[in-house]
C-alpha cells in the first residue's frame, strides 16, 4: 500500500514512496537497457514478445526482467526456458498477479539507466530500444513512448485495431492515433529515465487499471516530461470477442472515474463523452418506453438514441476504408461497445476502489 498519495508540483519535494523497487536513493546506473515485462497467461505471446526484445539493435547491454504473475497455464513454463537459454533474462515473482506491483518488482532488480516497460503480449521493432534512449537524451524528457499500433487478425480484431485508431473510438490521444513529436499527458508503456522512476516512487499499486497515466501526471507534477514520438511503434493485439472488449474497456471507465477523484483537474471533455453518451442513450430510451404518455415523450426520448446511431453508423462509414465486409460490419458494434462500456465503468465506479 502506498505511503502516500500527494504529488508536489515542487520538482524538489520529497519523493513519494509508492513502490519499495524504488525507495532506496537514486544513484548513478551504468549506460544500458532494462526492459520489465509484466505477465500473466501469456503463453501464446511471451516467446515472441521477449525475443522481439533480445533481437535489438542497440549498442549497449541489454536485460529482460520478467514479473510472473500467477499464471493458469504454460507461461511460467515458457519463461523458465526463455530464462535458462539467454543469462540476460531474469525471473522475479509477482504473487498478487497485478501489473503495478509486477512491475515494481521487475524495477527492483535493474541494473541502467534505461527502463523500459513491455507488455507481454507487444512486439516492438527492432530499433525501438535504440530510438528510446536517443529521444531520451534529444528531450531532456524523462519519459518517452509511441504508438499503441493495433493490429488485428479476425474480423472482429481488425474492426477494433481500426476503432482504437480513430478519434471517434479513442478520442485525439496521441498513442493511439499518432501525430507530431511532443510533450503529452501519457504515452503507450513507456521508456524511463532509472531517476526519474525513483523521484516518483514508481508505479502506484492500488491501480489495477490506469497505473501508467497515474505515473505519467506524477512524473509531470514533480517537474519531468513525457514526450510523445511517432518513431516508437508497439503492435498490439486487440481482444478477441465482445464480451472481451467490454471487460477490458468497462474496467478503463471505471479506472478513470478513480484518477478523476484523485485528481480532479484532470477530468476533460473527451473523458466525459462517453459517460454522457451512455446517460443520453438510457434515459432517452426510458423517455421513449414511456411514449403511453404522449408522442411528445417519443420524439424528446429519441434525440439522444438517434443522434448517437447515426454518429456511430456514419463514423463507421467514414472510417471503414479498407476493412474486409464483415470487419466494416463489426465497426458500429464495436464502437458502441466501447463507449457505453466505458461510460458504464466510469458512472458506476464504487467511491472505495483504489483506496485499497
Amino acid at each position: 500500500m502506498p505511503a502516500s498519495r500527494n504529488v508536489s508540483s515542487d520538482p524538489g519535494a520529497t519523493p513519494v514512496a509508492f513502490g519499495a523497487a524504488v525507495q532506496e536513493p537514486a544513484v548513478e546506473r551504468p549506460r544500458g537497457a532494462s526492459v520489465v515485462i509484466p505477465v500473466l497467461n501469456e503463453e501464446h505471446h511471451l516467446r515472441d514478445a521477449v525475443q522481439r526484445v533480445l533481437d535489438q539493435d542497440y549498442a549497449g547491454p541489454l536485460e529482460v526482467v520478467l514479473a510472473l504473475g500467477p499464471s493458469k497455464d504454460r507461461t511460467d513454463r515458457i519463461a523458465a526456458d526463455i530464462a535458462a537459454t539467454d543469462p540476460r533474462v531474469r525471473l522475479v515473482a509477482n504473487p498478487s498477479g497485478r501489473t503495478p506491483a509486477g512491475l515494481n518488482a521487475a524495477i527492483a532488480v535493474t541494473q541502467y539507466d534505461l527502463v523500459v516497460r513491455i507488455d507481454g503480449h507487444a512486439l516492438i521493432p527492432r530499433d525501438y530500444l535504440a530510438v528510446a534512449e536517443a529521444e531520451l537524451a534529444a528531450t531532456g524528457a524523462d519519459n518517452v513512448g509511441g504508438v499503441m499500433a493495433a493490429e488485428g487478425v479476425s474480423d472482429f480484431q481488425k474492426a477494433v485495431a481500426r476503432a482504437m485508431t480513430t478519434k471517434l473510438g479513442v478520442g485525439a490521444a496521441t498513442f493511439h492515433v499518432g501525430g507530431e513529436a511532443g510533450p503529452t499527458l501519457t504515452v503507450y508503456l513507456g521508456a524511463f529515465r532509472a531517476a526519474a522512476l525513483a523521484r516518483v516512487g514508481g508505479y502506484d499499486e492500488t491501480f489495477q487499471r490506469a497505473q501508467d497515466w497515474e505515473m505519467n501526471h506524477r512524473i509531470r507534477a514533480t517537474g519531468g516530461q513525457v514526450w510523445f514520438t511517432p518513431r516508437m511503434r508497439v503492435t498490439y493485439r486487440p481482444r478477441r470477442s465482445p464480451k472481451a472488449l467490454a471487460k477490458q474497456y468497462f474496467n478503463y471507465g471505471r479506472w478513470r472515474r478513480v484518477l478523476a477523484r484523485r485528481y480532479p483537474e484532470t477530468v476533460s471533455v473527451r473523458y466525459l463523452a462517453a459517460p454522457a453518451a451512455t446517460l443520453g442513450v438510457v434515459g432517452g430510451s426510458a423517455m421513449a418506453l414511456a411514449s403511453r404518455w404522449g408522442p411528445r415523450w417519443l420524439a424528446i426520448g429519441a434525440i439522444a438514441p438517434a443522434g448517437y446511431t447515426v454518429l456511430v453508423v456514419v463514423g463507421s462509414v467514414a472510417n471503414a476504408a479498407g476493412l474486409p465486409l464483415k470487419a466494416k460490419l463489426w465497426l458500429p458494434v464495436v464502437y458502441a461497445t466501447m463507449h457505453h462500456s466505458w461510460g458504464l465503468g466510469f458512472l458506476t465506479s464504487p467511491p472505495g476502489l483504489g483506496r485499497e
